[in-house]
């Protein structure tokens, strides 16, 4: 017995208040039911260009092995998902390095990047670099990846709490990026869904200028209408400062009902599992 999960969405990307463009990029897959968000980084606009090869090429690469499975008529197992989705982002870095190398006004651009992949009642969460990925369930909210980042590393050896961190001048140093060496590490775990569950994928132009309690209060105050959500959500970004881009993804898990048709079937049938 397999679970039908009824999935609903929204996105939203902003420039912020102090920069002069928009260097994330979002990407909605419906029908494959999976998210990706970058939060791109270099001089001359090259962020902007890297973060939106990181989401377009993560998309058809993974849309690609989905069907590439469809026409083999096999069946997907998590850990199969998950190798999917690591060599969608592995797809990514590969073109990323390329356009670097033939543009030279490009060289040294990368991006962060946080993508998630439902499937049955689970979620497949990937990242690299400090993109966040939060799970909202029965009143709390719990991040659930972990940056790629030094403070992080700090945080780790006890050197630095958590509590100071949200005010470390070196916040935004990243150990990960796309775009950086030929071989990126992407971290990828799977969790259980719940009815009710919002996961919230997000920039650290959110992470950094809302503590997790409010944004916590206001996915609280309002877990049903997502679109709303998430113009709040960068709405108070830009309040508390937005000083980088901002960028909010949110997935609700409305409902799991038993079926017995497994992902396949429903893949096949309609390019939704």
């Amino acid at each position: 017995m397999t679970y039908s999960v009824e999935l609903q969405f929204a996105a939203k990307t902003d420039t912020g208040l102090v920069r002069a463009h928009n260097e994330d990029a979002v990407e909605i897959i419906e029908a494959y039911r999976a998210l990706v968000l970058a939060d791109g980084m270099g001089g001359y606009n090259a962020g902007e260009i890297a973060s939106g090869i990181a989401t377009t090429v993560f998309r058809a690469a993974l849309e690609q092995q989905l069907l590439q499975l469809q026409e083999k008529a096999r069946v997907a197992s998590s850990k199969s998902l998950q190798r999917l989705v690591v060599e969608a982002v592995a797809s990514a870095n590969e073109q990323i390095l390329e356009v670097a190398r033939i543009q030279p006004q490009y060289s040294g651009m990368g991006t962060t990047l946080v993508a998630a992949l439902f499937h049955h009642d689970r979620i497949i969460v990937a990242h690299v670099g400090d993109s966040r990925a939060y799970r909202f369930r029965h009143g709390q909210l719990t991040q659930i990846t972990r940056d790629h980042s030094q403070l992080q590393e700090q945080i780790d050896a006890g050197l630095v709490s958590p509590e100071w961190a949200r005010f470390a001048p070196n916040k935004n140093l990243i150990t990960r990026a796309l775009g950086v060496a030929a071989h990126v590490e992407v971290e990828v775990n799977d969790y259980q869904t719940e009815d009710g569950d919002i996961y919230l994928l997000c920039s650290d132009g959110l992470s950094d200028m809302l503590a997790s309690e409010q944004m916590r209060a206001m996915l609280a105050d309002n877990d049903t209408d997502l679109e709303l959500l998430c113009s709040s959500l960068v709405q108070a970004a830009n309040d508390n400062g937005g000083r980088d881009n901002i960028s909010v993804m949110l997935a609700k898990v409305e409902s799991s009902v038993p079926t017995p048709k497994g992902w396949w079937e429903r893949l096949a049938a309609n390019f939704r599992f």
